[in-house]
């Protein structure tokens, strides 16, 4: 009977759990079908179907004037891979004339700058075209295009601050100045003396929401950055330096080409296009992405500019929350059956000697080593390795959103198994002994005596499991996955509006968190029944009989 009850309810839940899903980011569900054939499939040898046709590059879609993400074709944007956004920027018109010359059809795939060199590596784009410059180290892991844009470095310093009236490099002593982890721009502020060099970050939009909030006094970028920067936000300011007062750079630091695998044949050819391009060309375009980057549009207040953001960005917020639902929500669900598995599994007696015990002992050994592993590797480094270490590793190619499921699941399962583990030890050894001595197996008593007991006790954590999930997916835009945090840097990097973009994805985290909260909380009082309970009885009180005689 119990077990009848606990699969009506966990039916329940799980009902309720895909409606919860169905239902946040409407705009995102009301076109999954259409997402789902945007979704390109990756073939065995790791390229996408139809590859051969294909050029596909690689960049952020967050650094404009060079690339950023918009939500139409205007100005000769391309659509991005999987989405429903489109990128534009000086990077994607160097990519058109690329592929037109390579007779190809272009494919933007849009991912985070540190998974940029492993994509490319692992044979998941054929090229980066991101503004990258072809510094000595990234040279012994890629290999490099000739020079298609060359820029001087500058530095970007809040409007009307001290630093705004600098010359030269040494005015900026006891300034806090960063730039972006992983380029050659943050090993040169040391050139400046004196100056508090404060920890690198890992994109634009973080850097200038700390220059707007006073957390650092300028950032190091390059000039077009600069210009954009300055132009796009009223608060910035852009410090060019003369000739010999700036920064010591070698030319491959400021040049910027594109990046290819190592030994392709591409290389070539795309050196061959590169220098049909004119200088006048090149400059043409450059001022044209300027000109075509999304701007701050003037001077309004924070509730204008959360009206506006929501308007022109709104199926971008909800498209990535979708995704960071579907995600989390497969996810946990996945991990779940998978912590069950493995925590029933740790929790079978041990026989006393012969075959069996040995053969269990090794079981325990290789779960033990999953679950520790997963728990304490960050998952970052785990979707690292399993969506590129597998291409790299074994030729094993995911389709990057089965992947980012693939890696919820079992960073869950670890998790889950450990708290299933524990639930199971909770319960009091008489009913394993009383269910022995009524006949019962191991199975029949873990099924209809101990899990329902289990699951129960354990909901509170398996939706604190769901919560953190919602949150974690952040992280798995190093594999191009455009969760809600990466569509929400790019609507930041694009406007410049950083409190206010953020804001509008801290209330869509904060709507889907708080939402499963009570969905969970209102199970958890259906399984807990009734508070008190009537015992009824065949025969009636007597008159005179106390009136709470036939009461449990």
């Amino acid at each position: 009977m119990k077990r009848k009850l606990w699969m009506k309810i966990f039916t329940i839940l799980m009902a309720m759990s895909l409606l919860l899903g169905l239902g946040a980011g409407s705009a995102r569900y009301a076109q999954a079908a259409e997402v789902s054939s945007d979704i390109v499939v990756e073939s065995a040898d790791g390229s996408a179907s139809g590859s051969e046709d294909e050029f596909r590059v690689g960049m952020e879609a967050g650094y404009p004037p060079f690339n950023w993400t918009q939500t139409d074709d205007s100005n000769g944007a391309v659509r991005i891979d999987g989405n429903k956004e489109y990128a534009g920027g000086y990077d994607v018109q160097i990519a058109k004339k690329v592929a037109e010359g390579l007779g190809k059809k272009l494919v933007i795939v849009k991912t985070e700058w540190d998974g940029l060199v492993p994509a490319l590596v692992s044979g998941k784009i054929d090229a980066i075209i991101a503004g990258m410059s072809p510094t000595a180290e990234r040279k012994e892991t890629i290999d490099f295009s000739d020079i298609y844009y060359k820029s001087d470095l500058i530095i970007v310093v809040k409007k009307g601050e001290a630093y705004e009236d600098a010359t030269s490099i040494a005015d900026f002593k006891g300034a806090k100045i960063t730039a972006q982890l992983n380029t050659f721009h943050y090993g040169v502020i040391d050139q400046i003396e004196g100056v508090i060099r404060q920890t690198a970050m890992d994109n634009f939009t973080a850097m200038r929401v700390a220059l707007e909030a006073g957390m650092i006094d300028g950032y190091v970028s390059e000039k077009p950055e600069g210009v954009s920067a300055s132009m796009a936000n009223s608060n910035f300011a852009m410090v060019e330096f003369d000739k010999g007062k700036g920064f010591a750079t070698a030319e491959e630091d400021t040049a910027i080409s594109v990046g290819i695998a190592k030994d392709s044949e591409l290389t070539g050819q795309i050196n061959e296009i590169l220098s049909g391009i004119s200088e006048e060309e090149r400059t043409e375009l450059m001022d044209e992405a300027i000109l075509e980057q999304p701007a701050s549009g003037g001077n309004k207040t924070s509730f204008q500019w959360f009206i506006d953001i929501m308007k022109e960005n709104g199926p971008m917020f909800l498209r990535g929350a979708g995704m960071t639902l579907l995600i989390s929500l497969t996810g946990t669900i996945l991990g779940f059956l998978i912590g069950l598995l493995v925590g029933v599994i740790k929790t079978i007696p041990m026989p006393l000697k012969g075959a069996g015990r040995t053969a269990q002992k090794i079981i325990n050994g290789l779960l033990s080593v999953y679950v520790e592993f997963f728990r304490g590797t960050p998952m970052i480094v785990q979707a690292m390795v399993i969506y590129y270490g597998s291409a790299l590793a074994f030729d094993i190619h995911m389709n990057r959103l089965a992947a980012a499921i693939f890696i919820v699941s079992i960073n869950t399962g670890a998790y889950m198994s450990e708290i299933i583990r524990g639930g199971i030890v909770s319960i009091d050894k008489g009913q394993f002994e009383a269910a022995q001595a009524v006949g019962m197996n191991h199975v029949q008593t873990m099924t209809n005596v101990v899990l329902p007991q289990v699951i129960r006790n354990i909901l509170p954590a398996t939706g604190n499991e769901f919560v953190i999930n919602i949150k974690d997916t952040s992280v798995l835009n190093v594999i191009a996955v455009t969760e809600l945090f990466f569509q929400t840097k790019s609507v930041a990097g694009n406007n410049f509006r950083y409190f206010e973009s953020f804001f509008v994805a801290c209330i869509l985290y904060f709507i889907m968190t708080f939402t499963v909260t009570r969905i969970l909380r209102h199970i958890e009082k259906r399984l807990d029944g009734p508070a008190n309970y009537n015992m009824i009885t065949n025969q009636a009180p007597d008159e005179d009989t106390d009136s709470t005689a036939g009461q449990a």
